[in-house]
């Protein structure tokens, strides 16, 4: 798979061992930074992430920052992008199954790096159900309010 991975500093040291995960296990990966721990706005890495998932470039993306909320809020601006911040395997399966998230976000001061290989592991594994859950994503490209 063409995978994606960005972050801000705070989770700089976890995107690195994430990143040669995915590459271990035979994925593409596209690092799109930031290159140093050095000081960064975590929305402009989560745009430039949501940008080539948006646009196909990449097939998933894998968003972190300290607590993933902030990174996780600016790629779901983007239309195309349904972002899931999740803690544990469980939750990453239902992010596919459920809403067939196409990013994971993880914060990396509230997550282990097993934990967060656990995650994608699950995230990457799991397949998105249709069914039923269909229309109700369809909603989230498309609000109808």
């Amino acid at each position: 798979m063409r995978i994606a991975i960005a972050s801000d500093h705070a989770a700089f040291d976890l995107k690195a061992e994430l990143r040669e995960y995915l590459i271990e296990l035979g994925h593409e990966v596209a690092d799109l930074g930031p290159e140093t721990a050095d000081r960064v706005d975590y929305p402009d890495y989560g745009y430039k992430l949501a940008g080539v998932v948006a646009d196909g470039t990449a097939q998933f993306g894998v968003a972190l920052c300290g607590s993933g909320i902030g990174i996780s809020i600016a790629v779901n601006r983007n239309p195309a992008c349904r972002c899931a911040l999740v803690t544990d395997p469980y939750a990453a399966t239902l992010a596919r199954e459920h809403n067939d998230a196409n990013v994971v976000a993880m914060g990396a001061r509230l997550i282990g790096v097993d934990q967060a290989k656990a995650c994608l592991d699950a995230f990457l594994s799991a397949q998105f159900a249709n069914g039923r859950h269909t229309g109700r994503v369809d909603k989230l490209t498309h609000p109808t309010c």
